[in-house]
């Protein structure tokens, strides 16, 4: 159940960013209000998440899930550039984020 509430956390968090970038600023009031609620939610979730995983794991699941798709929205649909020193970051902070959760599979 705790992978379920992060996952949700996770989607939480990427919708609350991607409406980030449409506030212009927080200039625009649905796409900010979608950011304030959206991050709320998703710390809220995150937080229900610790109550049974530990904060490492939790946290590098959520912040490197998180990062890589943000990156992959923005490359794919934001049109921010695409170059292979961007997908190989990308690919580090998963493979950072599976290294990681490696040392508590044991």
């Amino acid at each position: 159940m705790a992978y379920v509430t992060l996952a949700c956390a996770i989607v939480s968090e990427i919708l609350a960013t991607t409406s980030m970038k449409y506030s212009d600023g927080f200039s625009r009031l649905w796409p900010s209000l979608a950011t304030a609620l959206g991050y709320l939610l998703a710390f809220a979730l995150l937080a229900q998440t610790l109550k049974s995983m530990s904060v490492g794991t939790a946290y590098a699941i959520w912040s490197g899930a998180g990062t890589a798709v943000i990156a992959a929205i923005g490359m794919v649909f934001l049109g921010e550039s695409a170059s292979a020193f961007k997908i190989l970051g990308v690919l580090l902070v998963i493979a950072g984020v599976v290294v990681l959760n490696l040392d508590g599979a044991h």
